[in-house]
């Protein structure tokens, strides 16, 4: 529709915040490791080769590793969505008019809602004129009727229904305005910084801003915190009140392993999409707005996804109960304490940057006792020509007690004598 929603810093590079881990003292590179030039997922992406740049306006670069890269988006984002490294950006912190992308923190309001208990899925809610009324894309919900909150969910992820937005909002909220109100300060709470909602809907107002960074984490919120409800956006239709409308979502029926999120346009805003593809272990998450039509829209989400899974690997450097080294410990129960990352560690990096990798450790030793497990003993250093430095902690593996006086002595006269 025109005018209306959807009508018919992380750094460049980073690890999973799960963690890190590595050993040896010296300089280490990937060809010496063999975890540590593991991908994640060994098999290469597969899909369709990327199709030439959509017609429109000329593409302009957005910033990635591996150089600038074209594209006709005004606005765009793609992120590595289990290690939230950047692949690309290009004005991805301007406040942008999201249209329909917005419902996603509508949604993500909802689906908290439903995890407090606060909500059910069989609960009916009741339509309200105003939202029997609301125009742009609509579930065609009836005046003076109840839907329940799962057909209003669909309805709002599928059929992209101005209307359903407002029921679901009047009968969490009691008004779409206080709604909104709620939208933003549970905003603030997930981390978004660049956002204001006025509506719950998307529709065009001078205040409702959103970028395509909080975008990202709204979207990975929702897969990450939701997985029983990110369901719902692989749906390809929904049927109410015996009309059946498709997903507007191209990358569901162009680009294998997507599933979900939400497209958007108005005139404003132009084409929009925010949209995830999962393949083996490896899933990213894509935003742009800015798109001339609706095939350009599909065609350039088909090539920046394809491109990311073509370009770029997770590779792991260390599992969460792998020992990096034994360090010694002075005074100590044991004479060694295992040193660990304590969680999987993983970096997202091109393809072709894995054999520049290298990595260091550091920490002091002979370690004087006690020492406590998960207590910071030392730091990992991975960097290389052209791969992004990161500083990690080292953790110790296990408790360390300090010796009893009796038992100390030998030690200590030990340690003298041997200089």
């Amino acid at each position: 529709m025109s005018s209306r929603p959807d009508a018919p810093k992380p750094g460049v590079l980073g690890p999973t915040r799960r963690g890190l881990v590595l050993p040896a003292a010296a300089a280490l590179t990937a060809a010496s490791l063999p975890a540590l030039a593991q991908p994640r997922n060994s098999a290469r992406p597969g899909g369709a080769a990327p199709r030439n740049a959509p017609s429109g306006p000329a593409p302009s670069p957005a910033s990635t590793p591996l150089g600038p890269f074209d594209t006709i988006a005004r606005q765009a984002l793609i992120i590595d969505a289990d290690t939230d490294a950047v692949l690309l950006e290009k004005n991805a912190d301007e406040r942008m008019p999201p249209s329909s992308m917005s419902k996603l923190m509508t949604m993500y309001m909802v689906f908290s809602m439903l995890k407090e208990g606060r909500l059910k899925l069989d609960q009916e809610l009741p339509v309200s004129e105003r939202a029997w009324r609301m125009q742009g894309s609509k579930m065609f919900v009836q005046i003076g009727g109840t839907v329940p909150v799962e057909a209003l969910i669909r309805g709002v992820i599928v059929q992209s229904g101005n209307d359903a937005c407002i029921v679901l909002a009047e009968g969490i909220a009691g008004s779409e305005q206080q709604f909104a109100e709620m939208m933003n300060e549970k905003g603030k709470q997930i981390g978004l910084t660049d956002s204001t909602f006025r509506n719950a809907t998307g529709w065009p107002d001078p205040e409702h801003r959103m970028s395509c960074r909080d975008l990202a984490r709204v979207a990975r919120h929702i897969i990450n915190d939701f997985p029983e409800y990110y369901k719902y956006y692989n749906e390809r239709s929904f049927t109410w009140n015996n009309i059946t409308q498709e997903n507007r979502n191209p990358t569901l029926a162009r680009v294998p392993g997507a599933d979900g999120l939400k497209t958007g346009h108005t005139e404003e805003a132009g084409y929009g999409l925010t949209a995830s593809a999962k393949r083996g272990d490896r899933r990213l998450i894509l935003i742009f707005n800015g798109l001339p039509t609706m095939r350009a829209r599909g065609e350039e989400s088909e090539r920046l996804l394809e491109w990311g899974f073509r370009e770029f690997e997770n590779v792991v450097l260390f599992r969460a109960a792998d020992v990096i080294e034994e360090v010694p410990v002075h005074l100590g129960d044991r004479k060694t304490v295992p040193l660990v990352g304590g969680k999987d560690v993983v970096v997202t990096l091109p393809r072709q940057w894995r054999q520049r990798l290298q990595a260091k450790l550091r920490y002091d030793a002979p370690l004087t006792a006690p020492v406590l497990k998960g207590q910071e003993l030392g730091r990992l250093e991975v960097g290389g020509q052209g791969v992004p430095n990161l500083s990690l902690p080292l953790l110790a593996g296990a408790d360390v007690d300090k010796l009893g006086l009796v038992s100390r002595i030998p030690a200590v006269i030990g340690r003298w004598i041997g200089g």
